[in-house]
């Protein structure tokens, strides 16, 4: 896989820091990797790989994907270093996990659910769409994360065709979380369907679940099993992968 320039939400840990770990580790990693945090205290790890980084320049930028002001502040730090290139890839990482089932679900729950599971990574996306348009315009070819690309991280707990009376019971829980994802999903796939002359590709995908602090220590996979499939996953990626959403080894979920 090469980009030339990648941006990671929330990634001062779990996924969106091993993320970052193994993208400037790439054969050619990108010139540019930046890499968004909520709180300062968070980033030692990132600061660590900022430091050791000898081909990439990670830039590490405080932005909360609930926040406007702050996704603007954002993309202001992004347009400064890349000009006219643009972005490469947007990786729409960040987001929450907060256990609550239906009988118990309360207003609070459902809306920073959504806040954070849907309504952020679509207004990032929003923000950053003109630089992706930047990227995808300086080539003519097909669409891949070469030339501009959108990875969302969704859940197979988003899939309404998933959810069946086989399911862990437990997995009825996460109502709010597995909602949000949901709106995720389809909030995607009509960008997708909206952008789809632009030659950016848009794609969902499902990580598995994965050893961090919101899959917890039961989970089956590491951090490291999970990223190094989606990545070997989106390099392969084209023009009939545009608002699927896929397991981390490309198979189709059903939304």
């Amino acid at each position: 896989m090469e980009v030339e320039s990648v941006f990671v939400t929330g990634a001062n840990r779990g996924i969106g820091l091993e993320f970052v770990k193994q993208i400037v580790k790439l054969p050619k990693p990108p010139l540019f990797v930046f890499a968004t945090y909520r709180d300062e205290s968070t980033t030692q790890a990132l600061k660590e790989i900022r430091d050791a980084s000898k081909e990439s320049q990670v830039v590490l930028i405080k932005m909360d994907i609930t926040k406007k002001d702050e996704i603007e502040s954002a993309r202001k730090v992004v347009e400064s270093k890349l000009g006219d290139n643009g972005l490469n890839l947007l990786i729409n990482n960040a987001g929450a996990l907060k256990g609550q089932g239906f009988l118990n679900i309360t207003e609070e729950n459902m809306v920073s659910h959504f806040t954070t599971n849907a309504v952020g990574p679509v207004l990032v996306l929003k923000e950053m769409l003109h630089l992706l348009e930047k990227a995808a315009s300086r080539k003519t070819s097909r669409m891949d994360v070469s030339r501009a690309a959108v990875l969302n991280i969704s859940s197979m707990g988003g899939s309404i065709g998933e959810l069946t009376d086989e399911s862990p019971k437990k997995w009825l829980e996460v109502f709010g979380y597995r909602t949000s994802k949901t709106a995720l999903n389809m909030a995607m796939r009509v960008i997708a369907f909206t952008v789809k002359d632009q030659g950016i590709l848009i794609v969902n995908m499902c990580p598995g679940w994965v050893k961090t602090d919101m899959g917890s220590q039961e989970a089956q996979l590491t951090t490291e099993e999970s990223i190094s499939a989606m990545l070997k996953t989106l390099s392969q990626l084209n023009e009939s992968h545009h608002g699927t959403f896929l397991d981390r080894n490309g198979k189709t979920i059903l939304f």
